[in-house]
């Protein structure tokens, strides 16, 4: 039965350790960052045909912004906030 046990713990252990690994934080933020610093980049290298379609103001760069800004508020969230790993019942 300690076997049985030890192999239940173990593959609470693993799942907990997953479902951290797998955050939606994680994966949201980690999205925004990655599309935030490309339309970024795409907002500073506009041209000036760009900008007069926008009526003059660069949306790329200001969408990157705040795509960067969500994303690292949802990284810094996990940071400050990690997932609790479960607690185990001691009824079983």
């Amino acid at each position: 039965m300690s076997e049985l046990q030890n192999d239940v713990s173990e593959l609470e252990r693993k799942s907990a350790t997953a479902a951290r690994l797998f955050d939606i934080r994680r994966i949201i933020g980690g999205l925004f960052v990655v599309y935030g610093v490309i339309v970024t980049i795409a907002g500073i290298t506009a041209s000036d045909a760009d900008l007069k379609k926008a009526e003059d103001i660069n949306i790329n760069l200001w969408t990157g912004l705040g795509m960067l800004a969500l994303g690292l508020f949802f990284l810094v969230w996990l940071k400050l906030r990690p997932t609790a790993p479960p607690t185990p019942d001691d009824g079983e």
